[in-house]
């Protein structure tokens, strides 16, 4: 039987998923694309993730191989100039022509580049394509101030483009009133906007551009109110349009505002041509996401199969993480009263919006808007789409359950069937939950594989993998927290057995309890949980808990490695301080002080550690486990020692509790602070542990942390005295290290604990466990038996040994690191 010829213009995210749907129903077609850009199909969602290294492979949908493999006639580089759909016959760019019973145009969207004066000088970028990105990069290397013409979400990614590239002083200009004016309400734009000036982004807002400066590159920006802006680069962001060029060339019926009219089959005006994706215009709308063009590609896919699926509008509700915040809007996100209730919670603290929109009689969730944190949002749209009944307190959407009766309204596991879970990919919660039962699917990725559930933009994921456990648990199947395939048990299991055993090194452990050879998840988790049973010296040990615990340093770039002293509270003697210049000196080190009051030492050989360590250790330093899971720093503030505000010696404790705590090994670093009055120097609360001065003593905090999800530390104790606070320490430290999952901080321990706050200061101040004693000797046990593992690694022949490059010439240098010079000081160069 003679195929069909089905053409496909455009090799984009759409284009690609209508492949994909064809093949998946249907042998009967020869599937022939046409891409203008040079490359297969990519993951344009994530287009910013260039910037954080991923690479083009990492983004790319698939393979040269896949199209083979199904048989895809691919052309790259070579755009569909011209359409004679009399003949049925395409052109392209390089002379190509090519017949078809059937047309798909996803050709996608361009960006719209407003007309304005001087767009076309050097320095001002569309933020669009891979090749896009790689020209924002080549300029962005000598430039000190950029801008974003958009404050929309593709205007916020571009902006953390530019963050990403090292622009640091980086501006939004937007002409509307409001950031994202269509997802989000003005209290929402405000509190992100305040967000984003914490990232050093500045917001410009009712903004309209009259000019781009500069003679043959820019300079700047001029404004209609008169105003002027000095930049070194600019991308423009301010919307797309629809590609339907080619649409009206060959005269299929497009819109004066641009779209290509398409019915509910994907049919243009030609019943052989069909338009999918950003360049499609359905009820006079052009959807700007994803989702909406793979249902596109399903339904056209399924009309040329003799289908009957018809689409019917999409539900541009959206999810997204901008520059590291949660923002999402759902249903009638605008809807006002009088037509609605609108329920609004803000937290300006912790930069949290949230408003839902309910019908007046409090029965039906309308939409809403999430800002700051949108971990309900799968749930809140379940429950728009899905006309949910409301519990009798709808706040409780947004608060969460405050005492009483159940108020959080129905589960995952309570949504009908029909429910749309992944709306990129069209699955249903019965879909999900069938595959589970009748294919005995138990993991997530065993379900993605099967339905694709969560292979789109992601956003689905925590809501599949909850349906998952859902579906298992009412089939009766028990859902065990194991650590990998090699071990049925969970981290906290293993610690226990391996405790009462008394095993000491991971063979053992594997052999006894265990199967196989072991992995990467397991093999770094049993050597923590070794490290912190019998506090022995990691080297030691079959495996290690950490890559840098190796070398029981830090790998740095270039192939070089850092040394970093303890240096208890910041305090440090002139002698010592010498010491560490002169060793600087001698080896040729790059010095900086760490943000936890530290020296660190840059660019060390791999041959010369032993020699460093060594020098520095007998002038009485310690190894600071920065390159370990185990307690980095204490910091602290100059207290009353020196301050004239300080109500305790925040140094002295600080050091002690360094001191006591300094080479415990746990699941994840752990920091800790003292400050010596509530104005926090010391920035306790940022930290696993904090403890704050107070009048009549200390106030002891637990579970906070920094870095790109910062979260305060919550009190556990107030007012009490160093003997209380340390007491309580020595409990809450083992606690965390017997019972949290592997490379899980304190914050996120504490976040997924049953009980939260109260339930585990009940354990540690209660001792609601009656395991007080127990975590109090364990901690007497690691204080006793601590052992500096530089001095012990230097001291031992055998393991010096592992620090040399080659073995027949151990004092040999690497020969592939070189050095260049960085501010009177030299650095390894970038491989």
């Amino acid at each position: 039987m003679t195929k069909k010829n089905v053409i496909v213009i455009g090799n984009g995210m759409v284009g690609h998923k209508f492949c994909e749907k064809l093949i998946a129903k249907s042998n009967e077609f020869q599937i022939i694309v046409f891409g203008e850009e040079p490359r297969i199909a990519y993951d344009r969602v994530h287009l910013s993730s260039y910037f954080d290294g991923k690479t083009v492979e990492d983004l790319s949908l698939s393979s040269l191989d896949w199209y083979q493999e199904n048989n895809i006639q691919l052309y790259l580089g070579d755009a569909v100039t011209e359409v004679n759909r009399t003949e049925k016959i395409v052109h392209t760019q390089s002379g190509r022509t090519q017949n078809y019973d059937y047309l798909v145009m996803a050709t996608g969207s361009a960006p719209f580049v407003p007309n304005i004066p001087g767009v076309e000088k050097e320095g001002v970028f569309v933020y669009r394509t891979i090749e896009d990105l790689d020209k924002m990069k080549a300029h962005a290397s000598k430039c000190k101030t950029g801008a974003v013409m958009g404050g929309g979400l593709l205007g916020l990614e571009a902006g953390k483009a530019l963050l990403d590239l090292g622009i640091k002083e980086t501006h939004i200009v937007e002409f509307a009133s409001r950031l994202m004016p269509r997802q989000i309400d003005d209290a929402g734009s405000k509190l992100l906007q305040g967000k984003l000036a914490q990232l050093n982004l500045t917001v410009h807002l009712n903004k309209n551009t009259s000019a781009v400066l500069g003679e043959k590159k820019i300079t700047g920006l001029a404004f209609a109110d008169g105003s002027e802006l000095g930049l070194d680069m600019l991308v423009i962001s301010a919307g797309i349009r629809p590609r339907d060029e080619i649409a009206r060339l060959c005269g299929l019926e497009v819109s004066s505002r641009g779209g290509i009219v398409v019915n509910g089959f994907m049919q243009t005006s030609d019943e052989s041509i069909f338009a999918i994706g950003e360049c499609a215009l359905f009820n006079s709308m052009i959807y700007g996401l994803v989702a909406p063009g793979y249902e596109m590609a399903e339904v056209a896919a399924s009309f040329l199969c003799e289908g009957d699926k018809q689409f019917k509008g999409f539900d541009m509700s959206t999810k997204l993480k901008l520059i590291g915040v949660d923002v999402a809007s759902f249903g009638d996100a605008f809807i006002s009263e009088p037509d609605c209730t609108s329920i609004i919670f803000e937290d300006t603290h912790k930069g949290i919006y949230k408003r839902i929109n309910i019908t007046s009689d409090g029965k039906q969730l309308l939409g809403g808007i999430l800002i700051g944190d949108a971990e309900a949002y799968n749930m809140l749209l379940q429950t728009v789409n899905n006309k949910i009944v409301l519990p009798p307190n709808p706040e409780d959407l947004i608060l969460g359950a405050r005492g009483g009766e159940s108020t959080v309204g129905a589960s995952v596991m309570g949504l009908p069937d029909d429910a749309l879970i992944c709306s990129c990919e069209a699955v249903s919660k019965g879909a999900i939950c069938n595959a589970v039962i009748n294919q005995d699917l138990k993991t997530f990725d065993e379900v993605k594989k099967c339905t694709k559930a969560g292979s789109g933009c992601g956003g689905c994921v925590p809501m599949v993998k909850d349906l998952i456990n859902g579906t298992l648990t009412e089939n009766g199947m028990y859902i065990k927290n194991v650590l990998c395939e090699h071990f049925d048990y969970s981290r906290q299991e293993l610690l226990d057995l391996i405790k009462m055993n008394k095993i000491e090194t991971y063979d053992q452990v594997l052999d006894t309890f265990g199967k196989g050879d072991g992995c990467e998840v397991c093999k770094p988790a049993v050597a923590s949980i070794l490290a912190s049973l019998w506090n022995d010296l990691i080297l030691k040990q079959d495996t290690i808990q950490d890559s840098n615990d190796r070398f029981l340093a830090n790998i740095q770039k270039g192939g070089t490695y850092s040394v970093v002293p303890r240096i208890p509270g910041g305090e440090i003697t002139p002698d010592k301080l010498i010491v560490i210049g002169q060793v600087a000196k001698e080896f040729n080190l790059y010095t900086k002080i760490t943000g936890g009051q530290r020296i660190d030492l840059f660019g060390a050989h791999l041959v010369d550690l032993p020699a460093i360590w060594g020098k520095l250790i007998d002038a009485g330093f310690e190894s600071g486990h920065a390159y370990g899971k185990s307690l980095r720093t204490v910091k602290s503030c100059v207290g009353s020692t020196w301050c004239r505000f300080g109500l305790h010696d925040s140094v002295s404790f600080a050091i002690e509790i360094e001191e006591r705590y300094k080479g415990l090994r746990s699941p994840h670093k752990l920091k800790g602070g003292v400050s010596g009055c509530i104005r926090e120097c010391a920035e306790a609360k940022s930290k696993d542990f904090g403890i704050i001065a107070t009048e009549k003593g200390w106030n002891l905090y637990i579970c906070g942390n920094g870095g790109s999800k910062p979260q305060h530390a919550e009190l556990l104790a107030s007012d009490i005295d160093s003997e209380t606070c340390i007491k309580y320490l020595d409990r809450f430290l083992m606690f965390y290290v017997r019972t949290a999952d592997p490379l899980t901080r304190t914050a996120t321990w504490l976040n997924k604990m049953e009980g939260g706050m109260a339930y585990l200061k009940n354990v540690i101040i209660n001792d609601s466990l009656g395991i007080a004693e127990e975590l109090e000797e364990a901690m007497r046990y690691h204080i006793s038996t601590y052992a500096c593992e530089w001095k012990a690694a230097i001291e031992n022949p055998e393991m010096r040994k592992r620090f040399s490059h080659f073995i027949n010439a151990p004092e040999e240098k690497d020969p592939s690191v070189k050095f260049e010079t960085m501010r009177d000081q030299v650095k390894a160069e970038t491989w």
